[in-house]
């Protein structure tokens, strides 16, 4: 990496001086690379990837500036974003800098979850301005008035048909469409709110500073069913009991979110799959029939 090259590009996007004394790289992700940079400015966090993947950080970059504006969450500030020229292109995302922690106050990092949950979209649609990815997979956002038509058409299958691809057995398919067809049934006595989500929202895209403050990274924002991003906290695990303690207090969970959890839950673990492989397979066929069952 060339990293004159890179603060010259920083500083001509600010305005403003930016000299990179020298770049850490940083482990977790799987998609871009990451760096935290010692600059003349401060610390800073940047995420590098080759061209073709500054949809993915453009759409990160408004999910973090849609949810800083509500004042719930704490997210990474949007410092600058762009492309760098030369031998090795790359496209760039700079961020303010956290030193993340696993310790923290999980009571107030539910809290604050449920105060960005109470961001309610103000025509009530679910959807998101532009489409964006969860992993490095599109998602699509129209704009929807119903969310069960939402969640069947852009959220389940497309990734059903995605599996079909990625050369799911017929079963599987045969019995993920039996699920779509299924939806209504779980919502006959629940009628959602479009509200704001984080929408990737596993344990390893929150933590904690060196205050013990709670933060959240990555999102893949949209407005949808706030269970959504519940069932994620809970499909990996690393939420604690004073998390959700924590959200209750401030938005209560619904009647029903027990069996309506494993639904949601199925996106991600299918979504998975078509990344991943087929080590996600009998989890996802497992919970496909338990749906059916239910």
């Amino acid at each position: 990496m060339d990293w004159t090259l890179l603060s010259e590009t920083i500083r001509q996007s600010l305005d403003s001086p930016f000299n990179i004394i020298n770049a850490t790289e940083l482990n977790g992700g799987d998609i871009h690379s990451a760096y935290r940079l010692h600059t003349s400015e401060g610390n800073f966090f940047l995420k590098l990837n080759q061209p073709n993947y500054a949809p993915l950080l453009q759409t990160e970059a408004n999910s973090l500036k849609k949810l800083s504006a509500t004042n719930s969450i704490r997210v990474p500030e949007v410092i600058s974003q762009g492309h760098l020229a030369g031998k090795n292109p790359q496209a760039w995302l700079l961020l303010s800098y956290f030193e993340l922690s696993h310790k923290g106050d999980d009571h107030q990092r539910g809290r604050d979850l449920a105060e960005l949950h109470h961001q309610i979209h103000p025509d009530k649609q679910f959807g998101w301005f532009e489409n964006n990815y969860i992993g490095h997979t599109l998602q699509q956002n129209t704009w929807h008035n119903d969310w069960v038509e939402f969640y069947g058409q852009q959220r389940l299958l497309p990734q059903l048909k995605l599996a079909a691809k990625n050369q799911a057995p017929k079963s599987l398919l045969a019995n993920g469409i039996q699920v779509f067809k299924k939806l209504p049934y779980f919502f006959e006595d629940y009628q959602p709110q479009a509200s704001l989500l984080h929408g990737d929202l596993w344990a390893g895209n929150s933590g904690f500073d060196k205050a013990g403050e709670p933060v959240f990274f990555d999102p893949a924002s949209y407005y949808g069913d706030r269970e959504t991003d519940l069932s994620m906290t809970e499909l990996f695990g690393g939420y604690g009991t004073a998390f959700y303690q924590g959200y209750q207090t401030v938005f209560p969970i619904n009647s029903g979110y027990q069996q309506r959890k494993s639904l949601y839950q199925l996106y991600h673990l299918l979504n998975h799959f078509n990344l991943f492989g087929r080590s996600y397979l009998s989890q996802v066929e497992r919970m496909i029939q338990s749906l059916l069952n239910a």
